[in-house]
């Protein structure tokens, strides 16, 4: 029988997203020699590039803090069984007075012990939560440099209508190449959701997948506005 083959298209890898924008700033390099998008592109390479060695570090289990969590659970129950074996069952009013006492401060050191351990359980899941969102942040600001980018390259400006003043920004794009660089802006933008989706997939966190899902919804709202602006060029001619 045949070994079933890994699946290739299944799993979103670092490493391909890395190969894709390193031929993006290599395209965008030849068309604009200088261009600051380039240069944005560099960014976002290394930052996903870091994605691997950072999701691995996130995700390495705390042994420290699993031997408190295991040290506190032991103590806890061996607190509570000392407790049970001490109490008094025999029968007489003050001692079931004192029996009914005696039973009130065990429920309720066993609620706050529970609470304790709960919160002590959940604490490397919290810190890798932390770790992650935290990873995320430049993604979000590159996101909005990107935007920054493509925010002065307006299409009803390269038309041979167009009348500039003293303080207009410099345009000498034609419309061809002012399609190709903000087609390019959406593509880096794209390619930038694509890395910061890589931290909900090691993650498997609902907080961090809702986290990816905001970058990645901004980034499809400022992909619609840049092509709308394509649109516009494409319907002047080139």
């Amino acid at each position: 029988m045949a070994k079933a083959s890994k699946p290739r298209y299944r799993l979103l890898a670092a490493d391909e997203i890395v190969e894709t924008l390193d031929a993006l700033k290599a395209r965008i390099e030849a068309r604009f020699p200088g261009a600051g998008l380039a240069g944005v592109a560099g960014e976002v390479r290394d930052l996903i590039a870091e994605t691997a060695a950072t999701t691995r570090a996130i995700m390495r289990p705390r042994w420290l803090l699993r031997l408190v969590v295991a040290g506190v659970l032991a103590g806890a129950a061996a607190l509570l069984a000392a407790l049970v074996l001490r109490l008094d069952f025999d029968a007489g009013t003050n001692n079931i007075f004192n029996l009914v006492q005696s039973i009130d401060a065990l429920v309720n050191l066993t609620i706050l012990s529970a609470v304790a351990v709960v919160s002590l359980v959940t604490a490397e899941r919290r810190l890798r939560r932390s770790r992650a969102l935290q990873a995320l942040n430049p993604f979000r600001a590159v996101v909005h440099v990107i935007d920054m980018h493509q925010l002065t390259k307006d299409p009803g400006m390269v038309g041979p209508g167009a009348v500039r003043t003293a303080v207009s920004p410099e345009r000498s794009m034609t419309p061809f190449e002012l399609s190709r660089y903000l087609d390019y802006c959406s593509e880096l933008l794209s390619l930038t959701a694509k890395g910061a989706a890589l931290y909900a997939i090691a993650t498997e966190d609902g907080e961090i997948a809702t986290a990816v899902n905001e970058i990645e919804q901004l980034t499809t709202n400022l992909s619609q506005k840049i092509w709308q602006k394509i649109m516009i060029v494409n319907a002047t001619g080139r």
